[in-house]
C-alpha cells in the first residue's frame, strides 16, 4: 500500500491518552479523538440520495476526513456541490475523466457510491489514479468483479475497503465481540430478516444490469454480514435458497421481490435469512447453548439499533453511522492499521451471494460456497 500523504509519525505524535478510543471501533465520540495533522480528502463518486443525505453531511462532521471533491455525470450538479460544500470547482470530475484525479493531491480517498453494476468500473478507475478506494456495499455484482477490483487496487498499491458502516456501529461491534470472545459459546442458531416495501417505480434497484439482483444485493448483504460477524467472520460452507412468490410482477420483472436462504457452517451452525422488498422488517438473533444475542428492530437501518442478550439489554451509545464509519476508516489508514472491512470481506460476501442465487435458481438445491 502506498504511504499515506499524511505523515504517520506526525499523526501518532498527536495521540493522547484517548488513543484506545481513537483506534477502537469508531463510535462517533468526536470529543474523545485527537485531530490529525491534516484531514484526508474524500471524493464521492455518484451524487445520489446516499451521498446527498448521508455521506456529505457526515463529512462535515468527521474529524479525520473531509469532502474534497466529487465525480458525477452532471457537470451542473457537480458545480453546485462545489459551491455548497466549499471545495474548488477544479475538484469536480466526470466518470470519463477520473484519470485526472491522479493530479489532485487534495483527494486521498475515492468513495464509490454509484449503482452496484458500476462499482467495478469506478473502483478500478480510482485505483489507477492512485487513490485509496472505499466501495459502497455490495462491492460489485459478482465475486469475479470483486476479484478485478482487488487486483487493480493491489497493482496500484492503494487500500481497498468496503462501506460496511455497521462494523463501526457500537451495537454491531458488540455482537462481533460476543462472538469473538465466545461469551455465550459459539453461536449455532441464527435467524434474521431485512427489507422494506419498495414503491413504484423502483429505480436502478430493479434494473438487473445496475443492481445485479433484488433485495439480496441490498438488504440481504446486511444479513450475510451479521451472520459472518456471529461466526467470527468465517464464511459458510454451503447454502440453500428459494425465491418467494412475486406479488408485483410489473415492478419485479428483472429481479426477485423476496428471497429466503439458509447458511450452513462446518461446525453444524445454521442461519435462516429473509431479504425482501415486500415489507418493512429489520432484525437478527443469534443463539448458543448458553445464551443469545438479538439486534432488535431496526437492526440494520440508519436509526439506532437495540442489542439485547440473555443477560439483558446492552447499554451502548447511539452514533451517526456514517460519521463513525468514515472516521474509523480514515483513522485506520492514517495509523497504517489493517481495515476491519477490507475488500476481501466484500469478495467473501459476493461469493455467498453467488451461491444463494445459484441455489434459488435451481429450486433450492444445496450449493457449496466457493472460496
Amino acid at each position: 500500500m502506498k504511504t499515506s500523504p499524511v505523515s504517520r509519525r506526525r499523526f501518532l505524535g498527536q495521540i493522547t491518552t484517548a488513543a484506545a478510543l481513537a483506534f477502537a471501533p469508531h463510535w462517533g465520540r468526536a470529543v474523545d479523538r485527537p485531530a490529525p495533522a491534516r484531514k484526508l480528502g474524500v471524493a464521492l463518486v455518484g451524487l445520489g440520495s446516499y451521498s446527498h443525505y448521508h455521506l456529505a453531511p457526515a463529512l462535515h462532521r468527521t474529524q479525520y476526513c473531509r469532502l474534497a471533491g466529487v465525480v458525477t455525470g452532471d457537470a451542473a450538479k457537480g458545480a453546485a456541490w462545489a459551491r455548497d460544500h466549499g471545495f474548488p470547482a477544479t475538484s469536480v470530475y466526470g466518470y470519463d475523466t477520473m484519470a485526472r484525479l491522479a493530479a489532485n493531491p487534495a483527494i486521498d480517498i475515492v468513495y464509490v457510491v454509484t449503482p452496484n453494476g458500476l462499482h467495478a468500473e469506478h473502483c478500478i478507475a480510482a485505483a489507477r489514479a492512485g487513490k485509496h478506494v472505499i466501495c459502497e456495499k455490495p462491492m460489485a455484482n459478482t465475486a469475479a468483479e470483486c476479484d478485478a477490483i482487488i487486483a487493480a487496487c493491489r497493482a496500484a498499491g492503494v487500500r481497498l475497503t468496503v462501506g460496511y458502516r455497521l462494523h463501526y456501529e457500537p451495537h454491531h461491534a458488540e455482537l462481533a465481540r460476543l462472538a469473538r470472545e465466545q461469551v455465550f459459546g459459539p453461536f449455532k442458531r441464527m435467524q434474521g430478516a431485512n427489507g422494506f416495501r419498495m414503491g413504484s417505480p423502483g429505480g436502478w434497484r430493479v434494473d438487473k444490469k445496475l443492481a445485479g439482483g433484488g433485495p439480496l444485493m441490498d438488504m440481504g448483504v446486511y444479513l450475510i454480514q451479521a451472520v459472518c460477524m456471529a461466526k467470527v467472520e468465517v464464511a459458510p460452507v454451503a447454502v440453500t435458497a428459494k425465491f418467494d412468490a412475486t406479488t408485483r410482477p410489473a415492478l419485479f420483472s428483472e429481479v426477485e421481490e423476496s428471497v429466503r436462504w439458509t447458511m450452513e457452517y462446518a461446525d453444524g451452525a445454521k442461519a435462516d435469512c429473509h431479504a425482501t422488498y415486500a415489507e418493512g422488517v429489520s432484525r437478527f438473533r443469534a443463539e448458543s447453548d448458553r445464551g443469545w444475542a438479538s439486534l432488535d428492530e431496526p437492526a440494520f437501518y440508519y436509526e439506532d439499533p437495540v442489542l439485547t442478550t440473555s443477560r439483558g439489554k446492552v447499554d451502548l451509545p447511539n452514533v451517526n453511522h456514517q460519521v463513525a464509519q468514515l472516521d474509523g476508516m480514515a483513522a485506520e489508514l492514517l495509523a497504517g492499521r489493517p481495515s476491519i472491512a477490507p475488500g476481501e470481506m466484500g469478495r467473501r460476501d459476493l461469493a455467498i451471494v453467488d451461491a444463494i442465487y445459484a441455489s434459488a435458481r435451481a429450486g433450492g438445491k444445496r450449493v457449496e460456497v466457493l472460496g
